[in-house]
């Protein structure tokens, strides 16, 4: 099941999205991502949250459409993303896409990347999507689609991910070992149209920029 979670962050161009929203089988917001959902004519599933950022004209127009809204105390131990990620592995979701993660505050970003760690161990594919970037939560192996040039980082988001490889890069890897506290693969580039990550044991955050 693939499941669009909206956050309450930056977005730029809505029409953008509208791509990577079509085809989805549930969608989640988390607070005040219901006021972009709302924008871009999506109609969620749930919302959830502390419903402190969602407008009050938009909460009515969901709480008639059938949209189950899961109200939470503004003061708990959880962000309202983490909130929405655990929903949505509740429901079966082997395909999360985030929108509206990244940008803004750097606290808010980190925060965002590690919510989703618990489902990226369970094999869930965990994509945070901007027009611009994307990035993977990478447990196992991805293929990436782009053009020579574009660039691509990887960083552990574990400790430590052991028998990382990449190739169809300009600098790749074989059977490295990454750490949190010496992230030196980053700003490599794609040499072709299609390159490979691999990682045997540990997560990877996977920061693919288009050229």
């Amino acid at each position: 099941m693939k499941c669009i979670l909206l956050a309450n962050g930056e977005y730029g161009d809505l029409a953008l999205y509208k791509a990577v929203t079509a085809g989805a089988d549930c969608v989640i917001c988390a607070d005040g991502g219901a006021n972009y959902a709302y924008q871009l004519g999506l109609t969620p599933d749930y919302i959830v949250g502390d419903m402190d950022s969602i407008e009050p004209e938009v909460s009515a127009h969901f709480a008639g459409s059938g949209t189950v809204l899961k109200k939470y105390p503004r003061s708990k131990d959880f962000t309202d993303t983490q909130l929405a990620f655990s929903l949505a592995q509740d429901l079966g979701a082997r395909e999360i896409i985030l929108l509206g993660t990244l940008g803004g505050r750097p606290d808010h970003a980190m925060a965002n990347l590690y919510a989703g760690l618990t489902a990226a161990e369970r094999g869930i594919k965990v994509i945070h999507y901007t027009p611009q970037c994307r990035v993977y939560l990478l447990h196992g192996q991805l293929t990436l689609q782009g053009s020579p040039g574009d660039l691509v980082s990887v960083l552990a988001l574990t400790e430590r991910a052991t028998g990382v490889y990449e190739t169809g890069f300009a600098y790749p890897l074989n059977n490295v070992v990454l750490e949190m506290n010496n992230p030196f693969a980053v700003s490599n580039i794609m040499s072709a149209s299609q390159a490979e990550i691999r990682v045997k044991q540990g997560i990877l955050l996977v920061f693919h920029y288009f050229s």
